[in-house]
């Protein structure tokens, strides 16, 4: 129970912004946002070096060949990944004036980025329930919670933009839901698969970091860092950082 809850945090998190359609008239305070936006960078990095990076190493010490070659060539894979996606489908704009095409091609933007976000919180559930790949649950459940974090802004920019053009509330919100179930099935396949190919859990926990850097790099902090009130978004990483470190260290 505890690993399913901690599975369907990043999907409440989508849930919890897509609800903001019956709360608000306007968006999301753009102030709020980048504070938001910053500390879900700075858990995002730390959990990527503490929750998988650094277990990657420990795991591979077990293995033939170099250690750091697996989390090179995981995190590598991860970064790639995330370009080859971003190729083809662009990154979401949260502060973009949308029209009804452009809004459908964010939903699906948004959709697709999420899978990568599932996959890691899966690899991080799936190393600690393995018992010896320095992951804990407390570490996996502090990833689950900063990536819910990220998601909560993405799950009002599908909703709100959706209820501007014509749609009911209720489909709003639905959609805007919708665009985050996709994490929590990626979880579930990735905690199976991880679980049944055991010696490919050192690239998996890489790829899973290199995915969320690339996340991190290419659109959370851009986004924070735009226009004014860039300190809110700095304080917010460095909160984000040293709360998950913190949590690592501590309960690891």
């Amino acid at each position: 129970m505890k690993v399913l809850f901690g599975l369907l945090l990043p999907f409440a998190g989508t849930t919890l912004g897509a609800m903001m359609v019956f709360l608000m008239r306007s968006g999301l305070h753009r102030t709020v946002e980048k504070l938001l936006l910053g500390f879900a960078s700075g858990v995002m990095i730390a959990a990527s070096v503490w929750s998988l990076l650094l277990p990657s190493l420990e795991l591979a010490k077990a293995q033939r060949g170099p250690v750091w070659m697996p989390a090179a060539v995981g995190f590598f894979l991860g970064v790639g990944f995330l370009l080859v996606v971003d190729r083809f489908v662009p990154a979401p704009e949260r502060s973009a004036v949308l029209a009804s095409r452009k809004t459908m091609l964010l939903v699906f933007a948004v959709t697709l980025h999420n899978i990568p976000e599932g996959m890691a919180v899966g690899v991080a559930f799936s190393g600690a329930l393995l018992g010896n790949a320095g992951v804990t649950i407390a570490a996996a459940f502090a990833l689950s919670v900063g990536i819910a974090i990220q998601n909560f802004p993405e799950g009002a920019i599908i909703s709100m933009p959706l209820k501007s053009e014509g749609l009911s509330k209720g489909r709003a919100f639905l959609l805007g839901t919708l665009s985050g179930a996709v994490e929590p099935a990626a979880a579930v396949i990735t905690l199976l698969l991880t679980a049944a190919i055991r010696a490919a859990l050192p690239y998996l926990l890489a790829f899973a970091a290199g995915a969320m850097i690339c996340v991190v790099v290419e659109d959370l902090i851009p986004d924070a860092q735009a226009g004014t009130h860039t300190r809110l978004a700095t304080l917010g990483v460095t909160v984000g950082f040293l709360v998950m470190m913190i949590l690592d260290v501590a309960l690891g």
